[in-house]
């Protein structure tokens, strides 16, 4: 069984930690030539007491973006959905913790979704401000 702590002992051994409370995590990881990307984990239960995981990573101000685009973008990537909380346009994706292997169902979809949305912000903004 998989358990949240778990979950942040692979982020801090990996990545560079910018905040974290007892139910969330949010870190760096480094993308392409030298831009990074911010990424944040929530600790969520649902109803019936099973915990998942929620990775979110942000493309860009949401009144500021083509956000047709981002969904058009969204549309065609094998993780994540676009969203938009807090006016923040972002990617998010979402794993259940139970019996969850770290590295190929938390690692891989991370590491895909970040890349994902480090792509969409700079395509729809040409910037990289997260």
């Amino acid at each position: 069984m998989t358990s949240w702590t778990d979950v942040i002992n692979y982020v801090r051994t990996r990545y560079e930690v910018l905040e974290e409370t007892d139910g969330w995590l949010r870190f760096r990881l480094d993308a392409e030539g030298d831009r990074t990307q911010q990424v944040s984990v929530h600790h969520v239960p649902d109803e019936g007491g099973k915990g998942w995981l929620e990775i979110s990573s942000p493309v860009g101000r949401a009144d500021a973006i083509d956000q047709g685009r981002l969904l058009e973008l969204a549309g065609a990537s094998l993780v994540g959905g676009a969203a938009v909380v807090d006016g923040v346009a972002l990617l998010k994706h979402t794993v259940p913790l139970d019996d969850l292997s770290v590295q190929e169902e938390f690692g891989r979809p991370l590491t895909m979704l970040v890349a994902n949305a480090d792509a969409f912000e700079h395509a729809l903004t040409e910037a990289d401000h997260f």
